[in-house]
């Protein structure tokens, strides 16, 4: 089997379009946290209702009818691998200042050392509902020889999840309203884009498609903004679409380790913000 990562420019690709949600929201030490389970299977509404249970005394849960409805009226590609914005607008209708996101399945899994056994998985994206941006993630995984065995130790497995969302969303920085003012690429045939040539790498490196993303089939988009200072040096990346599965890690460290031509304008250097996308799929040999 081989895997591959592409990578465009400003194209959108159609992905996976949003199944139901279940939504549970809490308010800890001032923060509003919203618990998302948009594909809503019967093991992720016992694992995210337990979940619930979970957290600190003064976590206080809001009426779930309307978290739900609200989070319904948001239009998502999907809800496991969305924009900055999308997040925003998720946070915003819920009027949270953070949410998780979480998938939970039982797998049959084989090894060579264990010809059968079930995984027991959960995934969970924890987003700041103010700058749309990817707080943590994480997949917790239990293994058994059975089902039942493996599920049980996943769900006895959320006191702890739920003290670390909560000492995150609780020691999380503020958000900085001050960003940097940097030129964007201009769109073609306008005034800007006169004699302008943008950032480019000298050499294309392709971000590795994980062993984690392959292991659990993931196919997903990476959107990264690069500012490029005028001598060539990176100055800054930011994750604009989210993936998880140490994918959004995996293009951060290709584009830095790439060496970059600055942009020009009638010859002369100068900073630019470019987006660059990274589409991820696993492809198996025919």
């Amino acid at each position: 089997m081989r895997s591959r990562s592409y990578i465009t420019a400003r194209i959108r690709i159609p992905v996976l379009a949003l199944g139901c949600a279940m939504i549970l929201t809490i308010a800890a030490h001032g923060q509003r946290l919203a618990i998302l389970t948009p594909d809503k299977t019967p093991k992720d509404i016992a694992y995210t209702e337990e979940l619930a249970t979970r957290f600190p005394p003064a976590v206080r849960l809001i009426d779930h009818d309307q978290s739900d409805a609200a989070f319904r009226s948001v239009t998502l590609d999907n809800a496991f691998n969305m924009t900055t914005r999308e997040a925003r607008s998720v946070a915003s209708v819920i009027g949270c200042d953070a949410f998780v996101v979480v998938r939970s399945a039982v797998l049959r899994r084989s090894s060579l050392s264990r010809p059968s056994f079930f995984e027991a998985y959960a995934v969970h994206y924890l987003v700041d509902g103010r700058s749309g941006e990817l707080l943590t993630w994480r997949l917790k995984t239990f293994d058994g020889d059975s089902e039942q065995k493996s599920e049980s130790a996943l769900i006895a497995s959320v006191g702890e999840t739920a003290r670390e969302i909560s000492l995150r969303i609780t020691t999380r920085p503020s958000v900085n309203d001050e960003s940097v003012q940097i030129e964007t690429v201009p769109d073609e045939g306008t005034p800007a884009a006169a004699n302008l040539k943008t950032p480019i790498p000298y050499k294309r490196i392709k971000p590795a498609y994980t062993s984690m993303a392959y292991l659990y089939d993931v196919k997903a988009t990476v959107d990264v903004e690069v500012d490029v200072a005028e001598s060539g040096a990176i100055l800054a990346i930011k994750t604009v679409r989210w993936a998880g599965y140490g994918l959004d890690e995996s293009v951060e460290t290709a584009v830095r380790t790439m060496n970059w031509r600055p942009a020009f304008r009638d010859g002369k250097p100068l900073p630019m913000r470019v987006l660059l996308r990274y589409n991820f799929t696993k492809v198996d040999k025919e």
